[in-house]
């Protein structure tokens, strides 16, 4: 078990919290944590680009003129992709733009992102993160006071006053346990979580 200290939001260690090693400890490979990022990202495109065919113009299907003895080039549809405000050849549609990746997966990556966090010394456990009031000056004074300007949080149950005092703070976002992701550990250089949050978390990563 690795031990870790638990602050209170004036950085002052009030206690101690036992981590397990087959979450927090587990071996590190960069190809799953990128195969897990990768797919993350590719879920979040929209795939809505698209142009219109030549059978999607709305044209006249009718010949523009006669096949021969104009002294022209010979024709067909105005929808022609040659033709201007013709249909487009070979433009996108819309498309599906998800990777599947195993459930198994994930979660080992999970562990890995957590342990990242443990070895470089940038996860920081707090004992609970509520706020008295919706105050953004209060919560920048206290990331402040644990030298932080880049960090996700994340707490056990939903904190409206901590949620909307962060709200427009740059580089700090706040989620319930339930939305710990990969690329968001990964993303931001400091890792907070509540003490009540840590052992669902590991609740849900146990093999």
């Amino acid at each position: 078990m690795t031990v870790s200290d638990v602050y209170n939001l004036q950085n002052e260690k009030v206690s101690e919290v036992e981590l397990r090693d087959d979450i927090f400890g587990v071996p590190i490979k960069k190809h799953v944590l990128h195969q897990v990022v990768m797919g993350q990202l590719a879920k979040r495109r929209s795939g809505t680009a698209a142009t219109k065919n030549r059978s999607a113009v709305r044209c006249s299907g009718s010949k523009l003129w006669r096949q021969k003895g104009t002294g022209r080039a010979r024709v067909g549809s105005g929808s022609s992709p040659t033709r201007k405000g013709g249909g487009v050849a070979f433009g996108p549609s819309p498309r599906d733009y998800s990777q599947k990746v195993p459930k198994k997966v994930r979660k080992s990556a999970l562990r890995m992102a957590l342990t990242d966090k443990v070895q470089s010394n940038r996860l920081i456990i707090v004992d609970d993160f509520s706020l008295p009031e919706i105050k953004t000056k209060n919560f920048v004074g206290t990331m402040r006071g644990f030298d932080v300007k880049k960090a996700l949080i994340v707490t056990n149950d939903k904190s409206e006053n901590l949620e909307k005092s962060s709200k427009n703070v740059p580089l700090m976002k706040v989620m319930r346990y339930q939305g710990l992701n990969v690329y968001d550990i990964l993303r931001y250089d400091h890792l907070f979580l509540e003490r009540p949050a840590v052992q669902k978390i590991e609740e849900a990563l146990v093999s």
